[in-house]
């Protein structure tokens, strides 16, 4: 039983998210619609060492929707995690908070690494620049899963 002052949304303490990638020729039957499907290998190694450089407090600005309501985009971003799955690239969030937008803002730059379209040190320069213009597409929902909340114990 929830105290009628709490909110789902913004007492939580930390939220996980799961983005996942099919990179193969061929289309995905069964996981239509719950997968971005990319048609060619990405490097999820490459794709890994460039996440690392979004982990920790910082502005987000690049990776924020232009319609985000958020007071500020300074955020802490405490895992980001790409790895291959069989056939799917799987991308892992955890942090206090998100703004709209960010993992799918994020997912399509390190798609763009996964690709040899960018190098580990463009996300890193996408980031610093703290302009939504630097960073690559906005990967779409499809792929895009909420896993996990936390709360503080009552």
């Amino acid at each position: 039983h929830a105290a009628p002052e709490f909110h789902a949304r913004f007492d939580a303490i930390k939220r996980a998210y799961r983005y996942e990638i099919l990179d193969r020729r061929a289309p995905p039957a069964v996981q239509r619609g719950h997968v971005w499907h990319v048609p060619r290998a990405l490097d999820a190694s490459a794709m890994q060492k460039a996440a690392q450089h979004l982990i920790g407090r910082h502005d987000f600005t690049t990776f924020r929707a232009a319609q985000c309501q958020a007071k500020s985009p300074v955020r802490t971003l405490d895992l980001l995690q790409v790895k291959r799955e069989g056939e799917m690239i799987v991308i892992e969030a955890g942090a206090r908070s998100f703004l709209h937008h960010q993992i799918r803002s994020i997912t399509g730059s390190l798609k763009l690494v996964g690709d040899g379209k960018w190098t580990d040190a463009d996300v890193a320069t996408a980031l610093a620049a703290r302009d939504r213009s630097a960073a690559g597409p906005t990967a779409p929902a499809d792929g895009l899963y909420l896993t996990g909340v936390s709360y503080e114990p009552r």
